[in-house]
């Protein structure tokens, strides 16, 4: 008996509406009080930061983090769609895979991960 995974992610948000229609929109996740997203197995990384962390802004007390296939389409896609991505080289690597930054419509930082094949 114990904790099989997360269950949800549930934030306050000025629009709940228009927000879940961003996320299914250009993430392609069920949100909202009717959406049940059925996501792939595969690893979660669960880790509270130091208070005075710069791996995401101060201003967030959390980033979401999203397990992907087709990083550079996706950042592609979300590109021509408007949505700003930030990519560093030095944050990718052969032993966790590849990252990109963006931020959904109310400033929530939205780290999404390649992890290596």
């Amino acid at each position: 008996m114990g904790v099989m995974g997360i269950g949800g992610l549930f934030f306050r948000s000025r629009n709940p509406d228009a927000r879940a229609a961003w996320y299914a929109e250009h993430l392609g996740i069920a949100a909202g009080h009717e959406g049940i997203w059925q996501q792939e197995a595969g690893a979660t990384v669960f880790a509270p930061f130091p208070a005075d962390s710069d791996y995401f802004a101060s201003d967030q007390s959390f980033m979401l983090n999203l397990r992907v296939t087709g990083l550079d389409e996706l950042a592609a896609k979300l590109d021509a769609a408007g949505i700003p991505v930030e990519r560093r080289p030095e944050w990718d690597t052969a032993d966790y895979g590849n990252f990109a930054r963006i931020h959904d419509p109310e400033g929530l930082p939205i780290e999404l991960w390649e992890p290596p094949a």
